[in-house]
């Protein structure tokens, strides 16, 4: 300890301005932290550090943080989402065991929230496309072709939508006249996210979707959409949907089977 300096002496003070501040530091530059119990036995620790393995229910969740979640500080992983089931959905996919936690929002409404801490994951989310700060220059995901679809699944779940309605068409006939269409949309802040996607599922599938763009307006940025209509969400729906017991959004998946149940007698999505 310096002479005449008592605990706490470098608050304050930084490598640039103290020469033994910089010594320190130099000392522990480049080393890591190696934690000196398992997790399992590490009270501090609310579970393991998660397993970085390509597999269905990770990519579902890597489309998740691409969507809604956040780094913070390279170390933890915020989620947040009006839907709670999503962010069990994170927790589950992902081996946690973390808090959940239901927050007001500034319009009242109530969302649901998790912190997890795992410093590994934080610093390998980068390398396939997903940093802090993303929502306005996401581009790429790095996935395996065989797992696009369920990092879809994920896209959709996060900020997307299936709508199915039916509307009256006003052919000024006297007997009524009823046409339904049926839309899938993935949203993104991010035109390069969007035009990447656009290209992905049409190598993979050959399905062109449209991008609609929505202008920027009271102090938000524009907004950009990948839209399938009927034709193309018949054929990209069963592919997300594949895989009944596969992490989804209820309400949105529900919309989807409630159309082929009404189009079909034997519906292979049964009564689930």
């Amino acid at each position: 300890m310096p002479p005449g300096e008592g605990k706490g002496w470098a608050k304050g003070r930084t490598a640039q301005d103290d020469p033994r501040v910089a010594h320190a530091a130099s000392a522990h530059r480049g080393m890591q932290y190696v934690a000196h119990l398992p997790p399992e036995q590490d009270p501090r620790r609310k579970s393991a550090p998660a397993v970085v393995e390509w597999q269905p229910k990770f990519a579902y969740v890597m489309g998740l943080l691409a969507t809604d979640g956040a780094i913070v500080r390279g170390r933890t992983i915020t989620f947040p989402s009006a839907d709670r089931e999503l962010v069990e959905h994170v927790l589950h996919c992902l081996g946690k065991a973390n808090t959940i936690s239901a927050v007001r929002t500034k319009t009242g409404a109530t969302a649901y929230r998790t912190q997890i801490g795992d410093v590994a994951l934080c610093r390998w989310l980068p390398t396939i496309g997903i940093t802090a700060r993303k929502s306005l220059v996401l581009g790429a995901v790095e996935v395996p072709d065989a797992l696009l679809a369920d990092l879809l699944r994920g896209l959709l779940d996060g900020d997307g939508s299936i709508i199915n309605k039916r509307a009256r068409a006003d052919t000024g006939r006297t007997r009524s006249y009823y046409w339904e269409y049926l839309r899938t949309s993935f949203l993104s802040a991010s035109r390069a996210h969007i035009v990447w996607l656009r290209e992905r599922i049409d190598v993979a599938f050959g399905l062109q979707g449209y991008i609609a763009t929505a202008r920027a307006r009271d102090g938000h940025h524009e907004m950009y959409t990948l839209r399938f209509g009927k034709r193309g969400s018949l054929e990209l729906l069963p592919r997300i949907y594949a895989d009944p017991a596969a992490p989804r959004l209820t309400r949105k998946w529900r919309v989807w089977a409630d159309y082929v149940e009404r189009h079909s007698r034997d519906s292979p999505l049964g009564r689930m």
